[in-house]
């Protein structure tokens, strides 16, 4: 197992680690138009740090396309890891107040529910 590779012991507490991605989940789908927002911001920002990278603006262009669709697929996974902070203080505030497995059950409902919202938004900005 992973933990036999290291020279101390550290234990992972799955059920923190499921609980803290199914909000993150949740959140990521009910709060999709701010997910667009983080991704875009991102992707400016890494665009905007490779360009000064380069010294001659014809070495620049030459791989500007594939650069930029780099930029793009790293943005899309970075773009989580606020949603990941932000799950797992969630699921940390409803194991504190209810416990481990309302957790679990309450981040599960709020996948689902948000799952549907992102549907019936979707659904309606396409009349």
């Amino acid at each position: 197992m992973l933990t036999e590779i290291f020279p101390f012991s550290f234990e992972l507490n799955t059920i923190a680690i499921a609980g803290a991605s199914l909000w993150s989940l949740a959140l990521y789908l009910g709060f999709f138009p701010v997910s667009e927002w983080v991704i875009e911001q991102l992707n400016r920002w890494f665009n905007f740090a490779e360009r000064s990278l380069y010294t001659s603006k014809s070495e620049f262009e030459k791989t500007r396309k594939a650069r930029e669709s780099q930029n793009a697929f790293y943005a899309s996974l970075f773009s989580i890891v606020p949603f990941l902070v932000v799950g797992g203080l969630c699921n940390w505030g409803i194991e504190i107040s209810l416990g481990r497995s309302w957790a679990i059950s309450m981040g599960l409902l709020a996948c689902m529910s948000c799952g549907i919202y992102e549907l019936g938004r979707r659904d309606g900005q396409s009349d």
